[in-house]
């Protein structure tokens, strides 16, 4: 049929052929007041991408439209919609929708919403299957689509709209600034950019690694030390020193968290952002009470912190280091095989949409 009534999308039918993609009919949400169409201009590749093609994160009914990290252009707004316009710039990450009513919403903090809609691989109330952004359209309610600054070039914005909120957004909220000592961990597609928000906010801030060669980009990005957590006996320097640790390692399920927790400081955080496929280690309650550690976690952001979040990238120059591959059945392989083995530095944005959707 083709829109507005259809999208058409790159697609994998089951984690079985989780890397073998094809171009899909999607069929979207009815449009309705609230409702913009964006027309996507290029989208980041995400971890969360990989984990729920592969199966890692459960199973899916096919074929599956991945991609939360969309820029595009606004090409159809609802009646309602009163901040975006027709042509504009704009961005939408890993949520379309929420109540808006209950709790969580009206306390900004719609990101927790019960009844909330992930960007892909979700059902809205009504039985419509939302749709990810390795497509030629995607729509979304328009508190979840944001204007992009003029200062960030698309494929740089990408990944902020997914990697950059999830780590900014669990900053912030812990009071990240001046006076704190902050550690990031896992200097990867999440935490290279964690360094760069962690400064950027004011904090005094360390990488935690162990990939001896990342050192050089981790101090590039903005830690003060490295410190290297394959050496033995890493953490007795800095025992009781980090007010807080963003863990953006998806291998958690491997670390040794007594270990970890041991650098914090008195009431000090270890807060979770990378999510493996895996149960975490067992912990003892002896592993956290000599310090009064606490173990928490974190799901996106709200719209205040994106805005926030977006315009702070686009004053202080923090920009994702982005590999960009065109949009293809190979490119979209190529992305989350290399994302799965760890093969790249540190994000992908898929382009190119025009080429294979048409510019109209």
């Amino acid at each position: 049929m083709g829109y507005p009534d259809t999208f058409e999308g790159f697609c994998v039918d089951s984690p079985k052929t989780w890397n073998e993609f094809h171009k899909s009919e999607l069929k979207p949400k009815p449009f309705e007041a609230n409702d913009i169409d964006v027309q996507i201009e290029c989208c980041g590749v995400c971890g969360s991408d990989v984990h729920t093609v592969t199966g890692g994160w459960g199973s899916f009914d096919g074929p599956l439209c991945v991609g939360h990290e969309v820029v595009g252009r606004a090409v159809n707004v609802g009646k309602n919609v009163k901040n975006i316009k027709k042509g504009d710039r704009v961005g939408v990450g890993a949520q379309v929708w929420s109540c808006m009513k209950c709790e969580n919403c009206t306390n900004a903090n719609e990101n927790y919403c019960p009844h909330l809609v992930d960007t892909y691989n979700a059902n809205y109330e009504d039985g419509s299957k939302a749709h990810g952004g390795w497509a030629n359209y995607i729509r979304a309610h328009e508190y979840y689509v944001f204007k992009i600054p003029d200062a960030l070039p698309s494929h740089i914005a990408a990944p902020l709209l997914c990697a950059g909120i999830t780590t900014y957004s669990p900053l912030v909220r812990a009071g990240v600034g001046p006076g704190k000592k902050v550690a990031i961990c896992g200097i990867g597609g999440l935490g290279h950019l964690a360094l760069q928000f962690s400064k950027a906010l004011g904090a005094e801030t360390y990488a935690l690694t162990h990939s001896p060669h990342k050192k050089g980009d981790a101090q590039t990005l903005g830690a003060q030390e490295v410190i290297v957590t394959s050496d033995d006996k890493w953490a007795e320097p800095h025992a009781f020193k980090f007010d807080f640790i963003l863990n953006c390692s998806d291998m958690t399920d491997t670390f040794d968290l007594k270990t970890y927790m041991s650098t914090l400081k008195v009431g000090g955080q270890f807060h979770m952002v990378g999510l493996p496929d895996k149960p975490l280690p067992e912990i003892m309650a002896f592993d956290f009470v000599s310090n009064a550690a606490k173990l928490t976690g974190s799901h996106l952001g709200n719209h205040q912190e994106m805005d926030d979040m977006l315009a702070l990238a686009a004053k202080k120059g923090i920009h994702p280091l982005v590999e960009t591959i065109d949009i293809s059945e190979a490119g979209c392989k190529e992305a989350v095989e290399r994302v799965k083995d760890n093969k790249v530095r540190y994000r992908f944005t898929l382009t190119g949409f025009d080429k294979v959707f048409g510019s109209k």
